[in-house]
């Protein structure tokens, strides 16, 4: 298959059809997830790929299709290990449902025109934007081309356009409960409220909450949250008289207790009672052992992938919300 001219030719389906003794239709019925292809004529046409180095042009099939496979995965604040792991059962879910998803990091900061662009250059089938990511100009240009998009985390209402959302309120709840009968009595929230919905929300029931106990909790407002904002708010605890406090997230959580820790140089435990929320990895480590409220990443990604299937095929429906159920993981802090 070489041509003297210009070296290698690229093999085509209509070379596989050739060696593996079936029609071009059959090849494309081969590669094409969920379509009427027997076992017998898949594997022939596998095993013939193979044998040629055929590869699906997933992109130019996109111009014939209108859409790829392609699912955009916009995410901000990638250096929290939450969102990593957010990432990653996002796409282990989308590649189980057969799709493909094509990461695209922003911030605040960025411009969020670059990133619409390179999604419908893409004619992606899809968008999901996580928490912390701009959505607002995201999602209007993306349903003006009848992209379907799913928010998570996130309390913008756009019509036509679902949210999956953590059970924020049931969060607050469970950290001031579990604060109360851990014996504290001087409760503080830690929180950057004014940037992110969830710690908003989780930071209000967690006072709410604690009201209804008979507890005088206050907020420990922060600019972001993250560890070291974490790491600088946790010096003042001392002096505020807190004897236990609720993290918006584990990644804040863990720059206050190693801050507690180094200041009183203390190697058991830290000397006052602290939950987080998110269970990422770091919570079990043995230098954190973190109690925490549990966000089920892997459900999350279900219930995401699971609206947003639907809405492909049902575009005009209302907007939608689901909650993600959350639970507590008790470890040493608390």
């Amino acid at each position: 298959m070489a041509d003297k001219d210009n070296g290698p030719r690229k093999v085509t389906s209509f070379d596989v059809a050739r060696v593996a003794g079936v029609s071009r239709a059959a090849v494309s019925r081969a590669f094409t997830p969920d379509a009427s292809v027997s076992p017998k004529t898949r594997e022939k046409v596998y095993q013939a790929a193979k044998e040629l180095g055929y590869r699906v042009n997933y992109l130019a099939r996109s111009l014939t299709n209108k859409r790829s496979d392609l699912v955009g995965l916009v995410a901000a604040g990638l250096d929290n290990p939450f969102r990593t792991m957010q990432i990653e059962h996002l796409a282990r879910a989308l590649l189980a449902r057969n799709f493909r998803p094509i990461l695209l990091p922003t911030s605040k900061e960025a411009d969020t025109s670059a990133v619409i662009g390179q999604l419908l250059h893409y004619a992606v089938s899809g968008v999901i934007v996580t928490s912390d990511a701009p959505p607002t100009e995201i999602c209007e240009q993306c349903a003006a081309e009848g992209v379907p998009i799913v928010l998570i985390n996130k309390g913008e209402d756009i019509p036509f356009v679902d949210r999956i959302v953590s059970d924020d309120r049931a969060a607050g709840h469970l950290a001031a409960d579990h604060l109360f009968e851990s014996g504290v009595r001087a409760p503080a929230v830690m929180a950057a409220p004014v940037v992110s919905y969830t710690a908003r929300r989780r930071s209000e029931a967690f006072l709410s909450r604690c009201r209804q106990l008979g507890l005088e909790a206050r907020l420990i407002a922060l600019q972001i949250n993250d560890y070291q904002n974490g790491y600088s708010a946790a010096g003042d605890l001392e002096t505020l008289g807190v004897d236990g406090v609720f993290c918006a997230n584990d990644y804040m959580a863990c720059g206050v207790v190693d801050r507690l820790m180094r200041d009183l140089g203390r190697q058991d435990t830290p000397p006052i009672r602290i939950v987080g929320h998110d269970d990422i990895p770091q919570a079990s480590w043995a230098a954190y052992a973190l109690t925490t409220i549990r966000q089920p990443c892997d459900l999350q990604a279900d219930q995401t992938i699971d609206l947003l299937i639907s809405r492909m095929a049902e575009p005009d429906m209302t907007a939608r919300v689901e909650f993600t159920p959350v639970s507590l993981i008790k470890r040493r802090t608390a």
